[in-house]
């Protein structure tokens, strides 16, 4: 072979090397920045998922560390396996992902967790392949789609109740309550599957996690790191449902109790990681569990008796 071909290609590829290198530097600089500047609104906003298209996975916590899940083929066994991830810089994600196609995440996701339409272009052929009819489009000049833009945003927001008299006032009162039972349920929801992205980690050692196992109610955390559970609901005719989802889980539980029943099975499981408790806290502990076997006595105890944990739409929360 030609040794000055050689040296072309040798060339070429450093050039190439030392080109990745200083892209990768400023690309990591730039989204570094971009991250520092919207910290506090990840925060608030508890977290965002920016990619979930099977096998493909990538969330960012509020801590802006991100979650990396992907789905490989064991080459022993044969299984596909998932695998979670914690990439905590900046330079770590630029490794897997184009910043191009990080920033159109972000931009995608904020839109849709804020209920927004995707954002319109102004080519024909990229219109009619997102169903975007032409007169759908906001055109210059065009007051009513600003309107409608606006109406859009405050939508988001906290609504300003209007009522003229007593009964009024109750419906508005009413149909705010069940808005906000809808948020609620979405933010816990969301801490579900956050909890759910980190532990994926460190299940697999633990295994099956049994939190909850009543004659109503099973609760349990998988060695994937997924919440799971079956419980058996009043008027149900006596059949068990399934609960696999956060969504699922959020209907019957709270996350509080949740976390705080995981706790108490690990630290049952494994006594050395549990801080030791003084006198007094033990005092405080065997007062509430005398308090709970009284509620149990009363038949006020357990998970509701596996009822939703919030009024069910179909027994009378329906909106007028």
């Amino acid at each position: 072979m030609d040794v000055s071909r050689n040296d072309m290609l040798s060339e070429l590829a450093s050039d190439a090397g030392l080109e990745r290198t200083d892209f990768v530097v400023q690309a990591t600089e730039q989204l570094g920045k971009f991250l520092d500047r919207n910290r506090d609104r990840i925060s608030q906003l508890g977290g965002l998922t920016l990619i979930d298209e099977d096998p493909d996975y990538l969330s960012v916590a509020p801590d802006c560390t991100f979650r990396v899940r992907s789905r490989y083929e064991d080459a022993d066994t044969g299984e596909w396996v998932s695998d979670t991830e914690i990439v905590e810089t900046a330079s770590e994600l630029i490794e897997l992902y184009n910043p191009v196609e990080i920033y159109a995440a972000f931009s995608e996701a904020a839109r849709e967790a804020a209920g927004f339409a995707a954002e319109p272009t102004a080519t024909g052929e990229l219109l009619a392949a997102s169903g975007i009819a032409p007169e759908e489009t906001i055109g210059l000049g065009d007051d009513a789609g600003y309107v409608g833009a606006a109406e859009q945003w405050a939508a988001g927001r906290a609504p300003m109740l209007e009522a003229d008299d007593e009964e009024s006032a109750a419906l508005a009162l009413y149909n705010l309550a069940l808005d906000f039972q809808d948020r609620s349920q979405q933010v816990e929801a969301g801490l579900i599957d956050q909890f759910e992205d980190a532990a994926a980690r460190v299940t697999e050692q633990l295994g099956d996690l049994i939190i909850v196992d009543d004659e109503d109610e099973r609760l349990v955390l998988g060695a994937n790191g997924r919440f799971r559970a079956e419980v058996l609901p009043e008027g149900g005719d006596g059949k068990w449902r399934q609960l696999t989802s956060p969504d699922d889980i959020v209907e019957f539980y709270d996350p509080t109790d949740v976390f705080g029943d995981l706790a108490d099975t690990l630290a049952e499981a494994f006594p050395a990681i549990a801080p030791e408790l003084d006198d007094d806290e033990l005092d405080d502990e065997d007062e509430a569990e005398d308090d709970a076997d009284e509620n149990a006595v009363d038949g006020t105890d357990g998970a509701e008796n596996a009822e939703p944990k919030v009024g069910d739409e179909a027994e009378g929360g329906e909106r007028p």
